[in-house]
């Protein structure tokens, strides 16, 4: 089996470390939760959401990769990365950082390729020419997300989906846990 995985509240709880990021480049005192609830769309919609001119993008990348060194993987995530044959990331977030935080956790080896977005020169998700690149490679059965932009490109090259923590996009699985995805995935992906 082969997932194509996004990192940013899907492997990561990084959110938080995105928020205060977040909060830190407007300079002002905004509400958490609607930050949180706007990076949930997208970053691009956050930024003009609140103001903020998409040139501090650098900016706040700086802050983000500062703010989520304390970020933790999800609980359980260790158990499927080990029962899946060839986990695959696709993300906004720089290479080093993904690895900083893989590496800290030992999570490495469990990946055998990380696609870093704008790094290798692909349009942002939910453009599918990052997954298509990785379908290249590989078959992939699942991707896992936890936005409607990472799941959207997966729908459109006909993969399966798995929204992770979101109940609210469309995917053929949802989990609020990663305890629940070998019963729930595994045992069901002929669904």
């Amino acid at each position: 089996m082969n997932i194509l995985w996004d990192f940013d509240g899907t492997l990561f709880d990084t959110y938080p470390a995105l928020v205060e990021g977040f909060v830190a480049l407007s300079q002002r005192d905004l509400d958490r939760a609607e930050v949180l609830r706007w990076l949930k769309v997208d970053s691009k919609t956050a930024f003009k959401h609140f103001g903020i001119d998409e040139d501090r993008r650098d900016e706040y990348k700086t802050l983000d990769i500062q703010y989520s060194k304390d970020s933790n993987p999800f609980e359980h995530l260790k158990e499927v990365l080990a029962a899946v044959e060839n986990n695959i990331i696709v993300t906004h977030r720089d290479r080093e950082s993904a690895n900083y935080l893989l590496d800290k956790f030992g999570l490495t080896n469990y990946f055998k390729e990380i696609v870093s977005v704008e790094e290798q020169g692909f349009n942002r998700k939910p453009h599918p020419s990052s997954y298509e690149f990785v379908l290249k490679k590989y078959d992939i059965d699942f991707v896992v997300g936890d936005r409607e932009l990472d799941l959207l490109p997966a729908r459109q090259l006909g993969i399966k989906t798995v929204a992770f923590q979101n109940r609210d996009i469309e995917a053929d699985f949802h989990l609020d846990s990663y305890a629940e995805f070998i019963p729930v995935v595994f045992e069901n992906k002929s669904m």
